[in-house]
């Protein structure tokens, strides 16, 4: 049976912002099971947890901020009400630029999955394409497997992997149980450039979901920005996905 199929909110964000609950709604009678929040445009941690219940949406995981430092509690909080295992973030390119610094980040990564771990909940990071380039002749993500906690795990976007130049069904293989969360995006992996809905773009879907069987729990949708109309993008994603049995939907 294929991974369940969710949607980064992020995608909706401009929409969100004038109607939330309209907008989560649209998301879920499109038949998405699950959700992923990036913040509350237009709305608030506490509205958020009960519309995702009154619409039987699962929040498989959540973008937060690191729980490290002036932010621990706060993320580990918002984490706590939406009921979530999985909390994810990131760095910026600077946090990766030569290898001492990307050790310094790996440290922090690590600090974030003891927090975590400690308070009964899972650290992820979300890669962009500057993790998937070599820095001082060894690609960064590489790097960092070697450094990392094995409490921390991986939410691979795919898109941002080709886009930096690897094959993302090769480093999903290669980083296995430790990527429980696919971020799925297409276009022309190119930076700068705008997404496409999930089937229009250059990606290889199916040999990225085979690659992930087994290992992949969610399948979570994500478009950063679109240049078509974004609802309707979303819409196309997951028909997609769910028509060629890539993912699993609720229709």
């Amino acid at each position: 049976m294929p991974a369940p199929i969710a949607l980064q909110l992020y995608s909706v964000r401009e929409i969100a912002k004038n109607d939330y609950a309209g907008t989560v709604k649209k998301v879920a009678d499109m038949g998405y099971v699950g959700v992923e929040p990036a913040g509350f445009p237009g709305s608030n941690v506490d509205e958020a947890v009960k519309i995702y219940k009154d619409l039987g949406l699962t929040v498989c995981s959540a973008h937060l901020p690191m729980p490290i430092g002036a932010s621990k509690n706060e993320a580990l909080d918002i984490a706590a009400k939406l009921g979530c295992k999985r909390m994810v973030s990131g760095f910026g390119p600077d946090a990766f630029a030569t290898k001492e610094k990307i050790k310094e980040t790996c440290a922090k990564f690590n600090e974030a999955g003891a927090n975590a771990k400690a308070a009964g909940r899972q650290f992820g990071i979300h890669n962009h394409w500057w993790e998937y380039i070599e820095i001082e002749g060894e690609y960064v993500y590489k790097q960092m497997m070697q450094q990392l906690s094995k409490d921390v795990f991986f939410e691979v976007d795919c898109y941002w992997v080709k886009t930096g130049g690897p094959d993302p069904a090769a480093v999903i293989k290669e980083v296995g149980k430790r990527a429980p969360l696919l971020h799925i995006k297409d276009g022309p992996c190119k930076k700068g450039e705008p997404m496409t809905a999930v089937g229009d773009g250059i990606v290889d879907w199916a040999s990225v979901v085979k690659a992930g069987t087994g290992t992949a729990e969610w399948m979570i949708v994500e478009l950063d920005s679109c240049k078509t109309d974004m609802m309707e993008a979303v819409r196309k994603s997951y028909n997609y996905l769910v028509g060629k049995n890539l993912a699993r939907g609720n229709k």
